[in-house]
């Protein structure tokens, strides 16, 4: 089972997210490749059974300039038996939080196959950490659930 988190981080906030859902993932026995967007080939999509997604919101809810590509290359692709998770890092004090969540959100749940998201004020606090665990255990639930239906 490939599996795969992209990501990108302007403060570190979404690094810190995901690095700790890849330990996550690693402590259920799933091996998962952290890519920052950069490393990432796009054509390469299509050999992974699952991908997260991990973003800020940039501006005014907005998805982040590197992060526009992917999200064309999901709305292009044939796409739709990829298991899909989108996490991200916002600030409630403006008028969309999380907007660039939301917006993957919505496009993956048509193109992909969407399990979970999961957004985070900020930084991660003590109390997230709970919640990224429940991350990891939806998403390994549809995972098993997949692997044991072939």
């Amino acid at each position: 089972m490939k599996v795969a988190i992209v990501y990108s981080s302007k403060t570190g906030n979404t690094e810190e997210v995901v690095h700790l859902i890849r330990k996550l993932f690693l402590k259920e026995k799933i091996d998962v490749t952290l890519y920052r967007i950069e490393e990432l080939q796009i054509k390469d999509l299509i050999n992974y059974e699952a991908i997260v997604i991990g973003t800020y919101t940039w501006g005014n809810g907005e998805i982040p300039h590197e992060m526009k590509g992917l999200y064309h290359a999901f709305e292009t692709m044939d796409v739709k038996r990829i298991l899909t998770g989108i996490v991200g890092t916002g600030d409630s004090g403006y008028p969309k939080f999380c907007g660039a969540v939301d917006e993957f959100r919505d496009m993956l749940y048509v193109h992909t196959t969407l399990i979970v998201t999961l957004k985070i004020e900020v930084n991660l606090q003590m109390h997230d950490i709970d919640r990224c665990l429940k991350f990891v255990s939806i998403f390994r639930d549809k995972l098993y659930h997949r692997q044991t239906r072939r």
